[in-house]
């Protein structure tokens, strides 16, 4: 009995035991709980902050379209149209009266160069003059009354501008010739144009059947278009030999001498004093010569 009762008894379930008390994973437990508790608050909130950010976009992007729908410049837009427009039309005009000769695309046939890099002021001045569209193959186009009214014209030469480069049509005013200095002209004229245009503008013969045309008819558009776009034998004049303002002078000297009359009354074709000194010796001095043998037949002997 003694013995019994002196044997240690084992611990009651529920009582805590020293030896199986283990400090390290409460703790262990402890940080993993409280991750997940701030893991809990921190996710409403994110999600908060997210729906913010992307609610601050799509307002952004709203405001950005409707400021740019009320600031943008729309006069370009209306510009492309009507550009557009002239383009289509021109392309029809192009595909009946000219795709023959220069190709269905403007890049050139056998029979016709091609129109890449020709721009507008070239078909303006060969359609305008009635040189183009061609009859039939020749040493130099002539002039004669054009084809197509001035807007087919301005079609034909959107759709050629459209295949890319070369210069634009000219536009000059009446008050740019009116305001340009004709003596500066003149001496530009005699200087770059005399020599085949002659100097009074009544045009001469060349090589090969060529000829520079006389520029009694020209308008001052065609002037500056020749000037930039040097058809047939003629030169390409750019801005680096003549400027806007000595074209413009050259132009404004062209049409005076066009416009003005000849002060001797008589011009006999203003083809120089060559050809009028020869037709004055011809007529005065032969005129002379046959008084003097009417006189001499009269003398009785």
């Amino acid at each position: 009995m003694t013995e019994t009762s002196g044997t240690p008894s084992d611990p009651p379930p529920d009582a805590p035991s020293e030896t199986s008390s283990d400090p390290a994973p409460r703790e262990v437990a402890t940080p993993v709980a409280t991750t997940k508790r701030s893991a809990r608050k921190r996710g409403p909130a994110a999600r908060r902050r997210r729906r913010s950010s992307v609610l601050v976009l799509v307002f952004g992007l709203l405001a950005t379209g409707v400021l740019w729908t009320m600031l943008a410049p729309t006069g370009n837009a209306a510009q492309t149209a009507d550009a557009n427009e002239a383009v289509r039309q021109g392309r029809v005009l192009y595909q009946k009266g000219c795709g023959t000769c220069h190709g269905l695309g403007g890049g050139g046939s056998t029979t016709g160069p091609s129109l890449v890099g020709v721009g507008a002021a070239a078909v303006d001045f060969q359609v305008s003059t009635g040189r183009m569209p061609l009859a039939a193959p020749a040493a130099q186009a002539d002039r004669k009354p054009p084809v197509y009214s001035a807007t087919q014209i301005d079609q034909l030469a959107a759709y050629v501008a459209s295949l890319g480069g070369g210069p634009a049509a000219s536009k000059v005013t009446d008050k740019e010739l009116s305001d340009a200095d004709l003596a500066h002209g003149g001496e530009l004229y005699r200087a770059n144009c005399a020599q085949c245009h002659n100097a009074s503008g009544q045009g001469a013969p060349l090589t090969y059947g060529k000829f520079a045309p006389s520029l009694s008819e020209s308008t001052p558009k065609q002037v500056i278009e020749a000037m930039r776009t040097g058809p047939e034998s003629m030169p390409v004049f750019g801005d680096r030999q003549l400027s806007d303002e000595d074209a413009v002078a050259v132009t404004a000297f062209i049409k005076h001498m066009n416009e003005t009359t000849s002060p001797g009354g008589f011009s006999l074709g203003k083809y120089g004093p060559v050809p009028e000194g020869l037709l004055a010796m011809l007529v005065g001095i032969g005129g002379l010569l046959a008084v003097c043998l009417w006189i001499g037949a009269r003398q009785k002997v």
